[in-house]
């Protein structure tokens, strides 16, 4: 049975400038919470390379994912194979509410050892997802008072 995590928030910023963020992979250093570096292209099929600190034990780790769908604005999603057993599904999906956005952050989680997930895990990525959906208000909400 797949495990489900999600994270949503209201930002004071179009979905055009919450996306500016998301799809600026080179400055994902500057405000992200865990991904030390990101490099790739964002488009249906392309692979990126996610160096990032492991939530538990802080340990670094890079992963290779594949994105699924790059629709600026609306629906960034990636898929990636965990040791080859567990199968994860991220997405970032915006959509317009009350003159900024709503974004909804949610991993699927599918395969041999989802079974095993415990609690405290499952705490741990939601709050991470909530850290990171934090960090992207700040951002983009920096980004839309900005000049220009």
């Amino acid at each position: 049975m797949p495990e489900h995590i999600s994270a949503t928030i209201e930002i004071a910023a179009t979905p055009e400038h919450v996306w500016a963020v998301l799809a600026d992979l080179p400055s994902y250093p500057q405000w992200h919470p865990m991904f030390l570096r990101v490099s790739g292209q964002l488009a249906p099929g392309s692979r990126l390379t996610i160096t990032t600190t492991h939530p538990g034990s802080g340990h670094t780790m890079t992963a290779k994912v594949t994105v699924r769908t790059a629709d600026p604005g609306t629906e960034l999603r990636w898929v990636s194979k965990l040791l080859g057993l567990t199968i994860s599904e991220r997405s970032f999906r915006l959509s317009p509410a009350d003159g900024g956005t709503l974004l909804v952050q949610a991993g699927t989680y599918r395969g041999l050892n989802v079974g095993r997930i415990s609690a405290k895990t499952i705490v741990r990525v939601q709050g991470a997802f909530e850290a990171i959906n934090q960090a992207v208000k700040r951002r983009a909400e920096s980004l839309e008072q900005a000049p220009g």
